[in-house]
């Protein structure tokens, strides 16, 4: 499928099921007004059952495609072809032209009218729609191989390939690219993490949006990028030169590799972006609406499980091929190591919107001979009430742990009754997996990410600033479990500045304690901001994009989180694949007896033996209440003395410690600040 070299020359091919007639259109350059040559393909010679194909000698890499399709128009029936339409290939594997994608000319006719010919009377899109480009896979891979980091090794870092590099901070010769993001491993090398989750680098147009920022005047766009046109082809903004968005993503991955790093892609299959029965047409719609949209009783519209106006239909056999040849493309072609799937229960989902008790893609996605080592991570809902936290698919998807996100928030904000849940995010969440069969790696932990408040501004804001969105503020989610402690966002009150950094540590902390795989939002660790907004979705300024100069500012913030992450990585008990057997684990309350889990209290204590004998012995104390609390220390390993690792109530150097850990000799109780968390070891 797609644009392939073959013989001199490059075979196309493309499905359509319902076509009548299927135009190649050929471009003499990316810049060209229209085609230099057009095709039409003979049914007779160049159509086998649903496959329109066609070899055309002497076209070359680089050469710009795409396709016109007629057919039947009726929307009562679902049909919405369109020769006035130039569409575009589902399995390019880049595209050109995007950065002139008009989505409001583009968008063509009014889609929920029922006339076979209302859509005659629109404009040609062409010369301004994007294309597909002819790619030659061709790399020099260094020998590269994927790197199958164990999942217990596993410390993922999400960050998006523009903001991380875009702000004339980061210092780097090429801002906002994938080149720019190579010139920043050395930095994720030092801080310890062994995977990247990038947000989506499949092709999009970021100028879809037609709102302005009513702050400034400026029109607004898509910045995170989940509205897929692409899903072969890398996002050509993110290269530094024109058409070559595939060898830089490929040098990217390589690189990464080189220092140890994994590339996880989020991917979209649960929607595109040719939205509700008003959208564009761009591609899938004009090829074959009915196969690849879930669609209602009336097939003018379409089912929207997404809350983006239409969902894929991902269980039917030719967009479950589809689904699975992209994952495939990605993880041979482009040498990915895993996938996170945003909304992924709409794959779950049939042809009538129904959920499926063993669906049949993510089983095979799962079982699939060549994607056997990559990693899958599911978010286990959707916007239509789907939620499958604990229970999704197999035992081979991983799941992002909302729980362990709004639970491990709620207990440091200090909500009573919250220390059972915290116990059960810190040994894994067997309340959720264990009776799945799973087990705590497929927990993905997580405190913040990008849909949502940032780590600084969850401690920093009493509610969400979204204003800048051109929403009235509506948009984002109420449910955030943040605190401001004093003042609405920056402040320069050295108590309430000192609090907040004690509760970052304490967040920090607390996932990295905690079984199951930690993932950190690119930029908490040395809190990043954006300015209280939760759902920077559409802001593609200094708002999103990583301000590297609070890496000096916020240094301390830093240092704690590479000492956390190397304090996880030297003991093995933290992040083992099994969950916590009864005589590994050993709670108490602050007097020493054991929990009454009933309780208001914002104090929890614990002793952890490892089951080898070089594991040795710890102690986690969380005190979340806003005054000292003393604990009584358990009996160490042996008889040994408790020496403190971690207290997140101590200032740098002395909040955590490799070496020269203060000894408890002889003393029996610790007495820890209000909202501080520690460790001690023996």
């Amino acid at each position: 499928m797609g644009a392939r070299l073959v013989d001199e020359g490059v075979n196309f091919a493309l499905f359509s099921r319902h076509a009548a007639a299927v135009s190649l259109l050929l471009y003499d350059g990316l810049d060209a007004p229209g085609p230099g040559n057009r095709i039409d393909l003979d049914p007779a010679n160049h159509r086998d059952g649903d496959i329109w194909h066609i070899w055309v000698a002497d076209v070359r890499p680089g050469t710009a495609y795409a396709y016109r399709v007629d057919g039947r128009y009726d929307v009562t029936a679902g049909l919405r072809f369109n020769p006035r339409r130039v569409v575009i290939d589902p399995y390019a594997s880049a595209l050109t032209g995007v950065s002139d994608w008009d989505f409001a000319k583009a968008r063509g006719y009014d889609a929920s009218a029922q006339q076979d010919d209302v859509h005659l009377a629109y404009d040609d899109n062409e010369g301004y729609t994007a294309r597909g480009l002819v790619v030659d896979n061709g790399f020099d891979w260094q020998g590269d191989r994927p790197l199958k980091h164990p999942w217990p090794q596993t410390i993922i870092y999400e960050t998006h390939v523009r903001g991380f590099t875009a702000d004339p901070s980061s210092g780097v010769q090429h801002p906002g690219t994938y080149r720019g993001l190579i010139e920043k491993i050395p930095y994720l090398r030092g801080l310890g993490v062994t995977a990247v989750e990038l947000l989506p680098v499949h092709e999009f147009n970021e100028h879809e949006l037609v709102r302005v920022n009513p702050l400034t005047g400026k029109r607004l766009h898509n910045y995170w990028g989940y509205s897929t046109v692409g899903f072969f082809a890398p996002k050509e903004g993110y290269a530094s030169q024109t058409g070559a968005q595939v060898s830089e993503f490929k040098e990217m991955v390589r690189a990464l590799h080189a220092a140890g790093i994994e590339v996880i892609l989020d991917v979209v299959f649960n929607h595109t972006a040719e939205g509700n029965e008003l959208g564009p047409t761009l591609s899938f719609r004009g090829i074959d609406n009915p196969i690849y949209y879930l669609l209602e009783d009336d097939p003018r519209y379409y089912k929207n499980y997404t809350g983006c106006g239409n969902t894929l239909n991902c269980n039917h056999p030719v967009v479950r091929d589809f689904v699975l040849d992209c994952l495939r493309y990605w993880a041979i072609e482009m040498h990915v190591d895993g996938f996170r799937f945003d909304l992924a229960s709409v794959l779950g989902r049939d042809e009538h919107g129904n959920m499926i008790s063993n669906p049949p893609l993510l089983e095979r996605i799962a079982e699939d001979p060549i994607l056997r080592d990559v990693k899958l991570i599911a978010e286990a809902w959707d916007a239509a009430g789907a939620w499958q936290v604990g229970r999704f698919a197999s035992r081979r998807w991983s799941e992002w742990n909302c729980h362990f996100r709004d639970e491990v928030r709620r207990f440091w904000r200090g909500d009573t009754g919250m220390r059972g849940g915290l116990a059960s995010r810190l040994c894994g969440s067997a309340d959720l997996y264990q009776s799945g069969g799973k087990q705590p790696l497929n927990s993905i932990n997580l405190i913040t990410c990008h849909d949502g408040f940032t780590l600084n501004d969850l401690v920093s804001y009493e509610r969400k600033h979204n204003e800048a969105n051109g929403e009235n503020n509506r948009d984002g989610t109420d449910a955030n479990w943040n605190a401001n402690y004093g003042v609405e966002g920056e402040t320069d009150d050295p108590q309430i500045e000192a609090l907040r950094l004690r509760q970052l540590k304490n967040l920090i902390a607390t996932l990295m304690l905690s079984r199951g795989v930690p993932m950190l939002l690119g930029g908490d660790e040395f809190r990043r901001s954006q300015s209280g907004n939760n759902n920077a979705y559409c802001q593609d300024n200094e708002l999103s994009w990583v301000d590297w100069r609070l890496v000096e500012r916020n240094s301390e913030l830093l240092r704690f989180t590479r000492e956390m992450i190397g304090l996880r990585q030297r003991h093995s008990v933290l992040c083992a694949e099994s969950f916590y057997e009864s005589k590994e684990i050993t709670w108490f309350e602050p007097e020493g007896r054991y929990p009454d889990w009933h309780s208001d209290a914002r104090t929890l204590g614990c002793s952890i033996h490892g089951m080898r004998a070089t594991d040795g012995e710890l102690c986690l104390l969380f005190n979340a209440e806003p005054h000292a609390v003393e604990f009584r220390l358990p009996d160490g390993q042996s008889g040994r003395a408790w020496r403190v690792t971690v207290n997140t109530g101590e200032s740098a150097p002395h909040d955590v410690r490799n070496r020269d850990c203060p000894l408890l000799d002889g003393q029996s109780r610790l007495t820890l600040a209000d909202r501080t968390l520690a460790v001690l070891m023996c």
